[in-house]
């Protein structure tokens, strides 16, 4: 890189951020993408933490891909690549924050304070009037060195019920408008959150509304510039270079991280997308990606597929190498059962069977030590397995979260619960999908100086913040 290209750069930034889950922050960070977007500007989107949903929509308001920002997950470093390539082509740029600012370790408040963006405070106005204006303060004064940019009241009833909202504030907080609980802007939810954003027949013209409202109510302004410090100097290891990976991507199996499929094509990958439920052969590959997703909402289709099984399985015993993450683990199976009791027989690559429960079966961030070394990501999943099968290896949480996730192996074929980040070890990802690893362990490490596309260390900013704060 030329040192012209490591300067800092600036763009007008927030982090859009709640007291709580479920205050609407997508909705509020989707209008707020959509609105300046409408009005001609260049808008980038990231969101806070492991999550596949939201960004889907956020993609839709913005126009633009959307990337996950974290400090343990994704690492300092990286996070700090993303945001400062966003500011060379962004006019604003928005962040979602994760659950309540303050809570978990690290928090969207942490994310914020290091790197100088201000939290914008979505609060939901129901039921509440001057209260309002004491639930602000406390979330900007509560850690006094947050940058702070004000406040935005969502699902309001009437004009004079935002007037009192707005009229609450004190201290000099900044009124960001409000949303009206009336518009038939709300998004549509189920067990694992947002309904996807390609099932949502209407959803451009939700998000128009929502733009149009936030208009309504407020001036279509730009917060100040942040200044983004440049990242270290990045160097790709053509560690998996003609390397032709297929990835399934559907209905079913949508759930995968932008930064993991851009890191496997910079390491030389090439990618093809197919759905197991629609096609019938798999295409030309390597090596084999079954991502998360809603296998239990499309098992029955997914197993009258015969072709598709056949394949699959043709691929595995052919010693080709496979990564199956969540639900893609499930589609190995040989049952899975939903909450209505319908069962439908699967691939059977891996002994077992996974029944759909109600209620939440593990939420938890995870690191685990597999031979080809450690990965970090996450795991969200109402699903429970039953297996004889031994793992070789099982996730630890940073937090204590629920879930020692189990990782499954036989042959090249790697499967669990846990959605992996694949930037968090590029080596070991590319020994995952490599058809011979020896040729990745085999060779150098990368230049001195230079980072594989994230920081990868355990003593990052990530790991500092988990010791310091309890």
């Amino acid at each position: 890189m030329s040192d012209v290209s490591l300067a800092s750069r600036h763009c007008p930034a927030v982090l859009i951020a709640a007291p709580a889950s479920g205050q609407g922050k997508t909705t509020v960070t989707a209008a707020l993408a959509r609105l300046h977007r409408k009005q001609g500007r260049r808008v980038r989107v990231f969101k806070c933490g492991p999550d596949f949903l939201d960004p889907m929509i956020l993609e839709r308001a913005s126009g633009a891909p959307v990337y996950q920002l974290d400090m343990w997950m994704v690492g300092e470093q990286e996070s700090r690549r993303l945001l400062w390539e966003a500011a060379a082509e962004a006019d604003l740029i928005l962040i979602e924050g994760v659950m309540g600012l303050f809570d978990g370790t690290p928090s969207s408040a942490d994310l914020a304070r290091h790197f100088g963006v201000p939290v914008l405070a979505v609060i939901d106005g129901t039921a509440m009037a001057q209260t309002f204006g004491a639930l602000a303060l406390g979330l900007a004064r509560y850690q006094p060195d947050l940058p702070f940019a004000g406040v935005l009241a969502n699902r309001v009833g009437t004009l004079r019920h935002a007037q009192l909202l707005e009229g609450s504030l004190t201290e000099g907080l900044r009124w960001y408008g409000a949303l009206s609980r009336e518009t038939g802007i709300e998004l549509p939810s189920r067990h694992l959150g947002l309904v996807q954003a390609s099932e949502l027949n209407d959803l451009d013209l939700r998000l128009d509304a929502a733009a149009d409202a936030l208009a309504g109510s407020c001036e279509v302004a730009l917060p100040p510039a942040v200044e983004f410090v440049a990242p270290e100097v990045i160097a790709a290891q053509p560690w998996l270079e003609g390397v032709r990976i297929a990835v399934a991507r559907d209905e079913a199996f949508a759930f995968t991280y932008g930064a993991s499929l851009d890191l496997l094509r910079a390491m030389g990958a090439q990618l093809s997308f197919f759905s197991p439920i629609h096609d019938s052969e798999l295409p030309e590959a390597d090596s084999l990606y079954l991502p998360g997703g809603y296998p239990e909402l499309h098992h029955v289709a997914l197993a009258q597929n015969a072709p598709m099984l056949a394949a699959i399985r043709a691929h595995h015993q052919a010693g080709k190498p496979l990564l199956a993450e969540c639900g893609g683990m499930l589609y190995l199976l040989d049952s899975l059962t939903d909450v209505d009791g319908t069962r439908a027989e699967l691939l059977g690559l891996l002994a077992g069977d996974a029944q759909m429960q109600k209620r939440l079966a593990a939420l938890a961030l995870q690191s685990v030590e597999l031979p080809e070394g450690t990965l970090r990501g996450h795991t969200y999943h109402h699903s429970l397995t039953s297996t004889e099968l031994a793992p070789i290896a099982r996730g630890h949480s940073p937090n204590g979260g629920r879930g020692a996730e189990a990782v499954f192996r036989q042959g090249r074929m790697t499967a669990s619960y846990v959605h992996f980040y694949f930037p968090s070890n590029p080596r070991a990802i590319a020994g995952l999908f490599a058809p011979d690893p020896e040729t990745v362990f085999a060779s150098k490490p990368a230049p001195t100086g230079d980072r594989v596309i994230s920081s990868t260390a355990p003593a990052d900013v990530g790991a500092s913040l988990l010791a310091k704060r309890p």
